[in-house]
């Protein structure tokens, strides 16, 4: 039995309140997080960006990313959707899935307390972001984590 291939879908909304906006839904398999990445890097050229910040954006991005690939739905087949708003000097990025999520909506303190659990991937965020939020995906399933980066140097 054959199945389809699978595949990532990628959007672009101009003139959007929030300034540029890329929507890129992919399958949780590693495999698929080099395109997180691609995308983060075409969004750059649209502003100024220092090659050294944006490869901090990567790691942030790829252990944002990461999190939802390996923990979010275990051995089923799920999503990760990755939205990109890039606003005037500020940059949101924002990690969905709809898998198990938290038992409930980590604190960023308890969360940068509790490394030993999660690995190192929220701190990584969190020394690399201006802002960051971790809560339940938005139909109360999951998990979303943003954060933001201003770009201005």
């Amino acid at each position: 039995m054959k199945t389809a291939p699978t595949r990532a879908d990628f959007h672009t909304t101009s003139g959007h309140p929030a300034g540029q906006v890329v929507r890129l839904t992919i399958p949780a398999k590693p495999e698929y997080i080099t395109l997180c990445r691609l995308a983060l890097t075409g969004l750059s050229r649209a502003r100024l960006v220092s090659a050294e910040l944006l490869a901090d954006l990567k790691l942030a991005l790829t252990e944002a990313a990461s999190n939802s690939v390996r923990h979010a739905y275990g051995d089923d087949a799920g999503h990760v959707q990755i939205v990109y708003a890039l606003d005037g000097d500020r940059l949101t990025i924002e990690v969905v899935d709809e898998g198990t999520g938290f038992l409930s909506p980590p604190d960023r303190d308890e969360e940068l307390d509790g490394l030993t659990e999660g690995g190192l991937g929220i701190a990584i965020i969190s020394a690399i972001a201006d802002e960051l939020e971790l809560s339940t995906g938005p139909s109360g399933r999951g998990s979303r984590l943003r954060f933001v980066k201003v770009l201005s140097e």
